[in-house]
C-alpha cells in the first residue's frame, strides 16, 4: 500500500479501524458494568462471597479474596494465590460485580485445574515481556543501519519477530478469558447465586469485559500485519 501525501495508508486500513474498536469496547465495558452495578442481586451475595462459593464448589480452600483499590482493577494474583476485587467488586451486591468476581474466580479454578491455555499464558509472559521491550528498538536500530543492507533487515526481521511474542501471548489470552467467564456463569447458576433474571446482567458484563481482549487482539495483529507489509516493501524496492 503506498503512501498518500505523506500518510501510511497500511496505518488507515489496518490498525486504525481496530483501534476505534478497542476505544469502542473500552467505554462499552464500563458503560455496561455501569448499568448492572445498579442491579442489586435479590439473595444480596457481596462479590468476595460470590468468589468464595465458586472457590468451595470446585475444591479450592487456600485463595485468599483482597480488596483492592480501583475501579475494574479485579485479577487473580497466581504467585501469591490471591483474588484481589476492586472497590466495586469486593463488597457489592450487584449483578455487574457478582459476574466480575466469579470470573476471577473462574483463573483461580483454571490454575487449581492445570487449564493448558492459562498455563501455556503464564509460561511465555516472561519471553513476551522481553520482547515487546526490544521489538521497536530493533526495528529503529535496523532502519538507522541501513548501510549495513543485510544486517539492518536481520535487525528489523527479529524485532518484528519480538512483536510478534506480544500477538502471540493476546491470542492464547481469548480462550483463557472466554473460559473463565464461561465457568462463572456455570457456577452462578449452579450455586444458584443469581436468579435467571439477574444472571443475563452478570454475562452482559461479562461479554463487554471479553470484547476488550478481542478489540486489543485485534489491533496486536493489525499492527503486526502493517509491520511486515512496510518492511516487506521497503526490502523489495531495494
Amino acid at each position: 500500500m503506498p503512501l498518500y501525501y505523506g500518510f501510511d495508508m497500511t496505518y488507515l486500513v489496518l490498525v486504525l479501524p481496530c483501534l476505534i474498536l478497542s476505544l469502542w469496547a473500552s467505554s462499552n465495558v464500563n458503560r455496561t458494568f455501569k448499568k448492572y452495578a445498579s442491579q442489586q442481586s435479590v439473595r444480596r451475595i457481596t462479590g468476595a462471597d460470590a468468589a468464595r462459593r465458586v472457590l468451595l464448589a470446585n475444591g479450592i480452600t487456600d485463595v485468599q479474596i483482597q480488596r483492592v483499590s480501583g475501579n475494574l482493577t479485579d485479577h487473580y494474583d497466581p504467585k501469591t494465590n490471591v483474588i484481589r476485587l476492586s472497590d466495586s467488586v469486593h463488597d457489592a451486591t450487584s449483578t455487574a460485580a457478582i459476574g466480575v468476581a466469579c470470573h476471577e474466580a473462574g483463573h483461580a479454578v483454571q490454575y487449581a485445574q492445570n487449564y493448558a491455555p492459562i498455563k501455556l499464558r503464564a509460561a511465555i509472559v516472561p519471553i513476551t515481556n522481553i520482547g515487546s521491550k526490544l521489538a521497536m528498538p530493533l526495528i529503529l536500530l535496523g532502519l538507522v543501519l541501513t548501510f549495513l543492507e543485510s544486517f539492518s533487515y536481520t535487525l528489523v526481521y527479529v524485532g518484528i519477530a519480538c512483536f510478534g511474542l506480544s500477538v502471540v501471548f493476546q491470542l492464547v489470552t481469548l480462550p483463557v478469558e472466554f473460559n473463565a467467564s464461561r465457568r462463572a456463569m456455570a457456577a452462578i447458576e449452579d450455586s444458584n447465586i443469581l436468579t435467571d433474571e439477574e444472571q443475563v446482567g452478570a454475562r452482559k458484563t461479562l461479554t463487554a469485559a471479553a470484547l476488550t481482549y478481542v478489540a486489543a487482539t485485534a489491533v496486536a495483529i493489525a499492527q503486526l500485519l502493517r509491520l511486515l507489509m512496510l518492511f516487506g516493501r521497503r526490502r523489495s524496492r531495494d
